[in-house]
């Protein structure tokens, strides 16, 4: 074997290569043509800036504070690495390969300052999936460059490329570094365009989130919404608002210790969790609740194979006047009975305690949600992010109904992503603004 001195450059590269797809899984993505980003990025000049006092507004600070490029996409980028390391939130919308408003320009790789955008990609193109690959992996690679440690990737896109631009993202950020895959609702009611090819009306697209270090990269909370704090009341005559909570969870199968009876003092009856679920929390503190309805509890082994029940001491008569005259004074336990004294066991949650905001989940649905625990995998209703009838609205609104452009992701969309993934004075890059879709970064 060579020593690394003896090796060439091109050995040397394609090493540290495989080294990096190890380190990230040893998956990487293949295709014709492919070229370290790296290698391409180096060779492109940047665009020459000047100040249009035309188009300027503000003081020569404030003009200074705000830069538009015009130009292909991967020059204007490349004109914008001195702020390498300083954005906050890439959030861009690139061009789809949908085989009608896709442009490749053969000669990009070989020479990255040709400005000519090239020729439209037809449908019937074998090549359209690997030359999107090659028009995206140096424009991902800078995009990667462009963010703090903890900076997010928020990047949109349809099915036609989600799984290939999945590959892309999980080679060059890491799978490790991936916070979510966002599914949005675009539509809100089935379109009558289902053919032999399609069987299915599309109504979603997809937004795709990475960190570039999840373990600095923050999320934040979103705000609760009034409807989620109207479930919190005053059903007793506790000054504190709280909602039913419930004492339970699922794991019935792999927790049998945790799933046995309680005794209401109320009406002498044994209680068990639902099918399929088991007494959340352990066993002491689910008995120090039940006593503080005034009657003292101990273990009681029916013999039927399951854990020993909770069973109340003594004389039941006792228990339940003690049970009633705890109810009738008001401002129950916080572990109470429903119904009266009739009902299950259940622990009041209180809005204090209920985090300022909610977690938000990749489904971006209706927003009567619970607290999530993560992002995982799911969508996004229109209700919460907008859908592509707005966004030609709001468009159209701005520059004139004869835009143009046949979809448009509405403001909504936008306004939550950078909410969630950018501190209130970060810095939010646009890789893919301006007309056209030629590529013109936003820097602000």
């Amino acid at each position: 074997m060579k020593k690394y001195s003896e090796l060439s450059r091109e050995e040397l590269i394609r090493l540290l290569i495989e080294r990096d797809g190890e380190d990230l899984g040893g998956i990487r993505i293949t295709y014709p043509g492919q070229t370290p980003p790296w290698q391409i990025v180096r060779r492109v000049s940047p665009r020459a800036q000047r100040i249009d006092p035309k188009l300027s507004l503000g003081t020569e600070e404030q003009q200074a504070s705000n830069l538009l490029i015009e130009g292909e996409n991967l020059q204007a980028l490349v004109s914008l690495y001195k702020y390498r390391g300083q954005v906050d939130l890439v959030l861009t919308d690139p061009p789809y390969n949908t085989g009608t408003d896709f442009r490749y320009n053969d000669r990009w790789d070989s020479d990255p300052n040709d400005p000519d955008l090239g020729k439209i990609v037809p449908a019937d193109d074998g090549s359209r999936h690997s030359k999107w690959i090659r028009f995206m992996t140096p424009r991902l690679w800078m995009m990667k460059e462009m963010l703090r440690p903890g900076g997010v990737l928020a990047i949109c896109i349809d099915h036609r490329e989600l799984f290939r631009l999945g590959m892309i993202l999980d080679e060059i950020f890491g799978e490790a570094n991936r916070i979510g895959i966002i599914n949005w609702q675009k539509t809100y009611s089935p379109k009558n365009n289902v053919g032999a090819k399609t069987h299915v009306s599309t109504s979603t697209e997809y937004v795709l989130v990475y960190a570039k270090n999840i373990d600095r990269a923050k999320t934040e909370l979103l705000p609760r919404s009034a409807a989620m704090n109207q479930r919190y009341g005053n059903w007793d005559e506790d000054p504190d608002s709280w909602a039913p909570g419930d004492l339970t969870g699922r794991g019935a199968d792999t927790h049998w210790g945790q799933v046995y009876a309680v005794q209401s003092p109320f009406t002498g009856e044994l209680m068990w969790p639902s099918e399929g679920r088991c007494w959340a929390i352990e066993r002491k503190k689910l008995k120090a609740l039940l006593e503080q309805w005034g009657c003292t509890y101990t273990n009681k082994d029916f013999k039927d194979g399951r854990a020993p029940a909770l069973v109340i001491k003594g004389s039941l008569d006792k228990a339940k006047s003690a049970a009633e005259a705890i109810l009738a004074a008001g401002k129950w336990p916080v572990g109470y009975w429903r119904d009266g004294g009739k009902g299950h066991f259940r622990l009041k949650v209180y809005l204090k305690d209920v985090k300022k905001g909610i977690v938000p989940v990749s489904y971006w649905g209706d927003e009567e949600f619970e607290e999530p625990d993560a992002i995982e995998s799911v969508s996004w209703d229109h209700e919460q992010s907008g859908h592509s009838q707005t966004g030609l609205n709001e468009l159209g609104a701005l520059v004139g109904k004869d835009h143009g452009f046949t979809t448009v992701k509405p403001l909504k969309l936008f306004k939550k992503i950078i909410q969630i993934w950018c501190p209130p004075r970060g810095v939010v890059l646009d890789p893919f603004a301006g007309p056209e879709r030629v590529g013109t970064p936003l820097w602000n």
